[in-house]
């Protein structure tokens, strides 16, 4: 099996005043990621991530992802195991093209009048339409009995398993849902495989049930879009940066078949993150209030890089466009809000939160 050769490159160290050859020496912030899942989006999850190993001045010590974002955190992991941040920015960027490259040959492609008009959907591909159609009346174990997934060979050819969990320099916890008993179910470090993967972003209308020691998972979002908690219990640091794919508030009522799955999807895939933001908010207070001390339970400090508005504008079928164009422009999108986010609250990082927890009450 081929995997990338990825040139090994030193990390910015921790501290103040010059380094030896003369150079100012960099100050690191290690913070833990939360990655979410939503198809093709993911790649403004790429551009962010991309961003932020360019910059230098952040460390990864925990990344908890589920679906698209666990194929970016296990494909990151990877990339500093084998060859540190620009290891990494290689490592992704050489993912999603075979992401691409996979989606050429396959028949979900946008249409030559969505190409024209840089429509990223995919309503008008007449493929699309027909797929769409017989999904809602026949199950994946009868449209593909193989359980052919283009996306199982991408993963293989970008990552060696076996070197990623016997590293262990990143903490990884992916987030798959259990189809027997509802809940969901954490694999960390030493448990990613590519199943794992491919469990956490396992969509039950199009493909079959991905088993694991006799266990049925679909698409982890629908339990942990991403799961906080393994931040909490097994990271030492405090901060964690969410990198949002699916918009929390959209304005108006869905009329349109598209615009309520869209909404229902969203709603969906937000609800468990949502519900553990809560439960952040309601410590913190504790703690402020003189009620609990930070030795008895831990304060997280909680970022956020999002682009909601933008987001809102793409419909749901746009995140099964792996059209090249499609995935550099959220990759480019992604690295600008990055870029914001880092000059707006880099100086926040390990001293307080910086989202409005008001938006998740």
């Amino acid at each position: 099996m081929k995997h990338d050769r990825i040139e090994k490159t030193s990390r910015a160290t921790a501290g103040a005043g010059p380094a030896q050859d003369g150079s100012a020496e960099v100050t690191v912030k290690t913070v833990n990621l939360a990655l979410q899942g939503g198809g093709a989006h993911g790649a403004f999850a790429w551009g962010v991530l991309d961003r932020l190993l360019e910059d230098g001045r952040i460390a990864f010590e925990g990344i908890t992802a589920t679906s698209a974002g666990a194929m970016n955190a296990t494909v990151l992991a990877y990339g500093l195991t084998e060859g540190g941040r620009e290891g990494a920015r290689r490592a992704l960027t050489n993912f999603w093209r075979r992401v691409s490259h996979a989606a050429m040959s396959g028949p979900l492609q946008p249409s030559i009048w969505d190409r024209l008009t840089h429509n990223h959907a995919l309503e008008t591909s007449p493929i699309f339409q027909a797929m769409d159609m017989l999904s809602r009346l026949f199950s994946p174990y009868q449209l593909n009995p193989m359980n052919y997934n283009p996306l199982r060979r991408v993963l293989e050819e970008s990552v060696d398993f076996e070197r990623l969990r016997a590293s262990g320099k990143v903490k990884l916890f992916i987030s798959a849902t259990n189809v027997r008993t509802g809940k969901v179910r954490i694999f960390n470090t030493c448990e990613v495989t590519p199943d794992a993967v491919m469990a956490s972003a396992c969509l039950p209308f199009m493909f079959q049930a991905v088993e694991i020691d006799g266990e049925p998972y679909w698409d982890g979002g629908y339990m942990g879009n991403p799961a906080l908690y393994p931040l909490i219990y097994h990271c030492d640091s405090h901060d964690v940066v969410i990198v949002h794919i699916n918009p929390l508030m959209r304005e108006g009522t869905p009329k349109t078949a598209q615009e309520i799955l869209n909404r229902i999807n969203e709603i969906s895939f937000n609800s468990s993150l949502m519900r553990e933001m809560r439960v952040i908010h309601f410590v913190t207070k504790l703690i402020d209030e003189g009620k609990v001390a930070d030795t008895d339970m831990k304060r997280m400090l909680v970022h956020s890089i999002a682009d909601d508005e933008m987001m809102r504008t793409l419909s749901v079928t746009s995140k099964l466009n792996a059209d090249w164009e499609f995935l550099t422009h959220l990759r480019d999108i992604g690295r600008v809000r990055a870029e914001q986010w880092l000059a707006d609250n880099f100086g926040q990082l390990g001293k307080a939160t910086t989202v409005d927890f008001a938006t998740y009450l």
